[in-house]
């Protein structure tokens, strides 16, 4: 059974026919979102690392790459020996990804397929599936059930999944300047009031580079997924956490980020996406408190949080945090603060 890849035609490479209308509903296909992604070397670098530095492990091996883009990690598979390399993507860039794997001898080693994975038949089960899948805050606008889908249904018993670990962590920042700047801004619009955006705006966690020096509360781990296991289901939690302060401040906002590990290999493969540690593409998510909370050097901050996709849009992300909070002044809060991330 072999697979027959036509040659992409130039309207197809150059995406001549494309409007903007078209791009929002395929924003994959532009190569913009990919070049951010290319660039971000803690992702691409951790990827090539855990690929081309475990030959031993793609020796001769049949390689799965779900949502393959421009088909870089197909080309690290198969540089790192891989015998065949099906790389599925349903969004038109996959015509710019059969080119360039042509143009760079990988003609006959990777096999650019479009299509949903749901709907996609390989001629054989792999031993292997490489996957970028993850989205904000982890798992906003996440391809990681289509990744699960692809695990039931084409992973050999004892494959490898790559990565096949991932953590979520929530803390506590100071961030008065920057609320100010996004949030109470609608206060006051050129004297007008403005009130009902600043709710909206409360409602929208932010996705942004949130300065290490900021966090004022040890983080906790809210989520944690290993994805030989995992089923869909368990992207839908409610996790209970406890902060405690590091020093005397306001906390302004909780902000998430999550690490991911490549268990598999030689020596396992880790990066973080915490305002800790290198940039990286995903950056982290901050949610706005309506008032700041007066913290101490080891106050308590517990709570909960409750992550589910939203049902009307199943890409997107409802989130409430609960906060229960007694301050040594007397301050208490019992509250729950409902988010949407989109």
């Amino acid at each position: 059974h072999v697979l027959r890849m036509d040659a992409p035609t130039k309207e197809q490479l150059l995406q001549t026919e494309k409007t903007s209308s078209d791009y929002y509903w395929n924003s994959y296909a532009h190569f913009g979102i990919h070049e951010e992604m290319l660039k971000d070397s803690v992702r691409t670098g951790s990827y090539r690392k855990s690929i081309v530095d475990n030959k031993h492990l793609f020796e001769g091996k049949a390689v799965l790459d779900v949502g393959c883009g421009t088909g870089i990690l197909s080309m690290f598979a198969s540089q790192a020996g891989a015998r065949v390399v099906y790389a599925v993507d349903s969004s038109d860039i996959i015509n710019q990804a059969k080119q360039i794997t042509a143009d760079n001898g990988f003609t006959g080693k990777i096999h650019c397929i479009q299509g949903k994975m749901e709907d996609v038949v390989l001629p054989e089960k792999v031993d292997i599936i490489i996957s970028e899948w993850m989205g904000y805050f982890l798992l906003y606008e996440t391809m990681l059930p289509t990744v699960l889908l692809a695990r039931d249904k084409w992973l050999k018993p004892g494959g490898i999944l790559m990565p096949d670990q991932a953590t979520i962590y929530i803390a506590g920042i100071e961030d008065a300047e920057y609320k100010t700047d996004k949030i109470e801004f609608w206060d006051n619009v050129y004297g007008y009031n403005f009130g009902c955006i600043k709710e909206m705006a409360y409602r929208e966690p932010l996705v942004d580079i949130v300065d290490g020096n900021a966090l004022n509360t040890s983080p906790y781990e809210i989520c944690t997924l290993d994805l030989n296991t995992c089923k869909v289901e368990d992207l839908t939690f409610r996790s209970n956490f406890e902060l405690w302060g590091q020093r005397t401040d306001r906390l302004h906002a909780f902000i998430a980020w999550f690490d991911i590990t490549f268990s598999a290999c030689h020596k396992p493969i880790y990066f973080s996406t915490s305002p800790q540690h290198k940039y990286t593409h995903w950056k982290q998510t901050v949610f706005y408190l309506r008032e700041p909370l007066l913290i101490e050097d080891g106050s308590k901050i517990s709570g909960w949080i409750d992550v589910a996709p939203n049902k009307k849009n199943e890409r997107d992300l409802d989130i409430s945090i609960h906060v229960d909070y007694d301050s040594k002044i007397g301050e208490s809060v019992n509250q729950t603060f409902d988010y949407i991330l989109r």
